[in-house]
């Protein structure tokens, strides 16, 4: 169960980094891996979707055989003066028309701070102009700060990458810091 802190711990935090390394595994191979029944683990799997641990089981695909060209991190600014209220309306009518209406794939699309930014939007793209269209689509919010907007874009046909999107290095990183933690 879910401590109260919202920490995971021991079985836990083994099961989920499990998961994440490969959540194709059957219950039985991951309570081999973690050392527990095949019960627990069914247990422990339900009650981390229940509480919102679990968010989705996925893959993690080569984009370029996809056909996808380009990733975008997209940085955007709030207006300065916009009131609680209109902040509010911003963020119901964002995440419900931008992922539903922009033609490129939004993988990601939160607030944040740092570079003077205020939020990111992680998106690929078949082709540059759908990145155009995203940022496009962005300055049609009365609430973001047109002047201070950036992109960094990656090309995914290129040759050398240098690390792919993963969560095994991640998976690895929560036990190793949890046993650091401990001592």
């Amino acid at each position: 169960m879910l401590r109260k802190t919202g920490i995971l711990k021991g079985v836990e935090l083994k099961l989920v980094s499990e998961l994440m390394k490969n959540s194709r595994r059957s219950d039985r191979e991951l309570a081999r891996a973690i050392g527990v029944s095949q019960p627990t683990v069914s247990r422990l799997i339900a009650n981390l979707e229940k509480q919102g641990v679990i968010k989705e089981y996925t893959i993690i695909p080569d984009f370029k055989k996809l056909g996808y060209t380009l990733a975008s991190l997209t940085f955007i600014t709030l207006r300065s003066e916009l009131t609680e209220g209109e902040i509010q309306k911003a963020r119901e009518t964002t995440t419900q028309d931008l992922c539903k209406d922009c033609p490129s794939e939004i993988i990601m699309f939160e607030r944040g701070m740092g570079m003077k930014f205020d939020g990111v939007i992680v998106a690929i793209h078949k082709d540059y102009s759908s990145y155009i269209k995203l940022v496009n689509r962005t300055k049609e919010y009365d609430f973001v700060d047109h002047r201070r907007t950036d992109s960094f874009l990656i090309n995914l046909q290129d040759e050398a990458h240098y690390r792919y999107i993963t969560f095994s290095t991640l998976a690895k990183n929560l036990l190793e810091n949890a046993c650091a933690v401990k001592q």
